[in-house]
């Protein structure tokens, strides 16, 4: 979703432009207690976006993360049509660090109970986480009716200057952006030309210095735009323009009816709900970040992974408090019974007892070699509730003075066998690394017909 060219130059980039251009719980159904969490800044530069959709209507947050010279910010999204002022919104970044938190891959953590004596269960309580100017308008339009840029629209809201352009043919708008102060990469054109085709018009955004430092704001806050599209897509194609590497993007969408995909790339669960060993929770962040890297190597580079997919009106175990309706309306969620439609956006007639807000998050690292079309997804029925959760399971650490107690030594010693094992398969890390990060060897698996012909 954005460059990881540090030169300063303009990022052309959707959908967002970031740095380089971002008591205890009681269990239920899973049992066990969470610990610990991996959220999206695991990933350096990882773009983050909530797409909220339901019928044709689409709300789309854009969290920028930028930390460069504000006079260099720039943020160019393909739109469907000439958007309103009434259709753009400045939200607030801490929704979409809500919705981080609530759906990051998750830690639970068991105590085994006295294999001599009645069960007891030590509780932990949970981690704590706590424009340049413009070109003058005359000169502007004229110059613009040159090269086929048409500015339909122009806007200030919030600390944003906002230009809605439609346009001919590439070269015209590419040269448009660069007489205009943006420094446009190479591959501009080339990225430009799809959307021109489809006829799109053009969403840009830049800070207005004044309005900036009036508001006292010393990050930029997340632009909102909602607009209605027979498409639910997410365009990637223009962040590869100038891009000098693979880019990760989390994308959060909240639909009524169920688990989000993607129509034109492979959707694939990441592995769960394995046993791993207790030296994972000194470094969570890091054995997810391989588990991640692990699975996008073994899908060929070219598959969308499910992070999260659960109905928000519950979860177990939770990693954060689910999100309020008045945070869920924030967000652009349009359907909910109280409170006033966002940015608009009319309120369609939904039964009482409707479906509350299903939240899927997707993961993906894309590049122009594996991911060479922008990004089209489908709501599905699928209700089923999954997340990217990992076990870590304590052994009972006090006096065993029984028979059942020497056979729990032996199931313990092979189940931390089984641990690292299983630790091998979900990272890819080598039997010498385990060995190092958790004092326990990772036997290597037989082949398949070894195993057969050995029982």
């Amino acid at each position: 979703m954005h460059s990881r060219d540090t030169s300063g130059q303009f990022r052309l980039l959707l959908p967002l432009v970031t740095a380089a251009c971002l008591g205890p719980l009681s269990a239920h159904a899973f049992c066990g207690f969470y610990v610990g969490k991996s959220d999206a800044k695991l990933f350096n530069e990882a773009s983050q976006v909530a797409l909220v959709r339901d019928g044709e209507r689409t709300v789309m947050t854009m969290s920028n993360d930028y930390k460069g010279a504000l006079t260099d910010f720039a943020l160019v999204v393909p739109v469907p049509s000439v958007l309103s002022k009434e259709q753009i919104h400045v939200g607030e970044r801490k929704y979409i660090e809500r919705l981080d938190a609530y759906s990051a891959p998750r830690l639970v953590e068991y105590f085994d109970p006295d294999p001599c004596a009645v069960a007891r269960y030590r509780v932990l309580a949970p981690a704590t986480e706590s424009s340049r100017g413009m070109m003058a308008a005359k000169d502007e339009a004229k110059r613009g009716i040159a090269l086929g840029v048409t500015v339909e629209a122009r806007y200030t809201i919030g600390e944003y200057d906002i230009l809605i352009l439609s346009a001919k043919e590439s070269s015209g708008l590419e040269t448009w952006l660069r007489e205009s102060g943006y420094r446009i990469p190479p591959k501009a054109s080339a990225a430009l030309a799809p959307y021109i085709r489809q006829d799109m018009k053009f969403f840009v955004a830049k800070v207005n210095l004044t309005s900036h430092k009036e508001a006292g704001f010393n990050y930029l806050r997340p632009i909102q735009i909602a607009y209605e599209s027979k498409k639910f897509m997410l365009p990637i194609r223009l962040g590869m323009a100038n891009a000098t590497g693979p880019q990760d993007l989390v994308v959060y969408t909240l639909t009524r009816r169920g688990r989000v995909e993607s129509t034109n790339y492979r959707t694939t669960k990441l592995p769960t709900g394995m046993d791993i060993p207790l030296a994972v929770k000194e470094d969570f962040g890091g054995f997810f970040k391989a588990v991640f890297e692990h699975a996008y190597e073994n899908e060929d580079r070219r598959a969308v992974l499910t992070e999260y997919a659960w109905n928000m009106s519950w979860c177990d175990p939770c990693a954060a408090d689910p999100l309020s309706p008045a945070e869920l309306r924030q967000l652009g969620v349009f359907w909910l019974d109280d409170g006033p439609a966002p940015m608009g956006i009319r309120r369609p007639m939904i039964p009482s007892n409707s479906s509350p807000v299903f939240l899927t998050r997707l993961h993906v690292r894309y590049d122009p070699e594996h991911f060479p079309e922008d990004l089209v997804f489908q709501e599905t029925g699928d209700q089923e509730n999954f997340q990217a959760r990992y076990v870590l399971r304590h052994p009972f650490e006090g006096s065993l003075s029984c028979a059942a107690g020497e056979r729990y030594r032996e199931q313990v010693e092979e189940r931390r066998r089984i641990e690292a094992q299983t630790l091998a398969q979900l990272t890819g890390w080598q039997s010498d690394v385990i060995r190092r990060r958790t004092g326990t060897d990772a036997p290597t698996p037989k082949p398949w017909y070894q195993r057969l012909w050995s029982k």
